[in-house]
């Protein structure tokens, strides 16, 4: 299944009752959550966590600094301790190392790969194929380049090997030869202008395409918005420290939309439990049951799995 846009209940974190079984939070522990998001999974964390005088800390990561005040508010209610970090997970060692964290090592660290509701819904970050807005899509929208700026610039065979990759778009030549020819009369600027070419590109009046199953813009939106963050990459990088920064013992979870980021998944759990990295992981993912697959639509693509770290090498 792909990370694609679902209207949904808004701040509902997907799979939390599998994430933190698949934790196992205890009082006193130091777990990361990597996309604080609005706060679900990091407020139910925390909870778990006990009262500051434990020990137990929550330190929690977004690249969407609205997104981390969103979910201040509720992390106070919670009372624990917990810091948070305006960032990018892929440097996860540096901010255990700015956060003050003994060794560089936590008990746990839960990633929820995901787009964020409240990006979708606001029409200004220009996430949606359903709302008008600028053709933005960073998830830090005060650094790197906007959507808009790589559809203008990519060559077609650029642009189709994006959606063909990082959307499943099977459509993507139609798509990068009609985004070509139309850039070359004025350059695409917003949401609107890209949606009414995809649905060109793939034969969907406007209505028709309103009221489809799943939109016909959906996977080239989905495609541009991991190219812009470069989500992949971040991913392929939390990958490779995360064995550097838990405990003997110590969790990671990670919860996937889209079966390019599911895949790096599965192989680097995989390929650390042959290297002895691991002493654990999910064979299969975990997914959603039926009655949260009906309340929270969104939870139907995503895929939750967790690796334990093995006893570190004792030091001669």
């Amino acid at each position: 299944m792909k990370k694609l846009e679902r209207r949904t209940a808004p701040h509902v974190p997907v799979l939390l009752t599998q994430a933190l079984e698949a934790l196992s939070c205890k009082p006193g522990q130091v777990i990361v959550d990597c996309t604080v998001g609005c706060g679900g999974h990091s407020v139910a964390i925390l909870e778990r966590l006990g009262p500051p005088h434990t020990g137990g800390r929550l330190i929690g990561i977004d690249l969407d600094s609205a997104n981390l005040a969103l979910a201040r508010p509720a992390l106070d209610r919670v009372g624990g301790r917990y810091d948070l970090f305006h960032t990018n997970f892929a440097g996860l060692p540096a901010v255990l190392a700015r956060a003050g964290v003994e060794d560089g090592r936590v008990d746990a660290v839960l990633a929820d790969v995901g787009v964020a509701s409240t990006q979708i819904d606001d029409p200004d970050r220009g996430f949606s194929y359903r709302r008008p807005g600028p053709l933005d899509m960073r998830m830090d929208a005060t650094r790197g380049q906007p959507a808009s700026a790589l559809i203008n610039r990519l060559s077609e065979d650029e642009l189709a090997a994006a959606l063909l990759e990082l959307g499943d778009e099977t459509d993507a030549p139609q798509i990068a030869r009609l985004v070509v020819e139309r850039r070359a009369a004025n350059p695409i600027t917003t949401t609107q202008e890209l949606m009414t070419i995809v649905c060109e590109a793939r034969d969907f009046t406007i209505q028709r395409a309103a009221g489809a199953k799943l939109h016909p813009a959906a996977r080239t939106f989905q495609a541009l918005r991991i190219l812009v963050n470069r989500e992949l990459a971040n991913l392929d990088r939390l990958l490779t420290v995360l064995p550097d920064v838990l405990k003997p013992g110590g969790v990671a979870a990670i919860i996937s939309f889209h079966s390019g980021e599911d895949r790096r998944v599965k192989y680097a759990f995989r390929d650390g439990l042959r290297a002895g990295v691991y002493e654990a992981e999910t064979r299969d993912p975990i997914i959603a049951d039926d009655a949260e697959q009906r309340a929270n639509p969104r939870s139907r693509s995503a895929k939750l799995r967790w690796a334990r770290r093995a006893a570190l090498p004792v030091e001669s």
